[in-house]
């Protein structure tokens, strides 16, 4: 069930409980999460800390979900 929530800026925001993108098929990846304008923003970090910076960029109402293969062959390939 996704909660229906508001930032103290009056910014109305859905989020899904983080159980439910437990054991999702093709994503090994832990969640990772930034504060930005009392907003919670998703992140993957995955490859070598020395290795390039890539940024794959979802829209709405899409998610990181969608670049799996790509975020894999982009590790791969590092």
């Amino acid at each position: 069930m996704t909660d229906l929530l508001e930032t103290p800026a009056g910014v109305r925001f859905a989020r899904t409980p983080d159980a439910a993108f437990d054991g999702l098929a093709d994503y090994p990846w832990a969640p990772n999460y930034i504060e930005f304008e009392d907003l919670r923003l998703h992140y993957i970090d995955a490859g070598p800390r020395d290795g390039p910076v890539v940024l794959l960029m979802h829209g709405m109402p899409t998610w990181s979900y969608l670049n799996r293969h790509i975020i894999a062959g982009l590790v791969a390939a590092a």
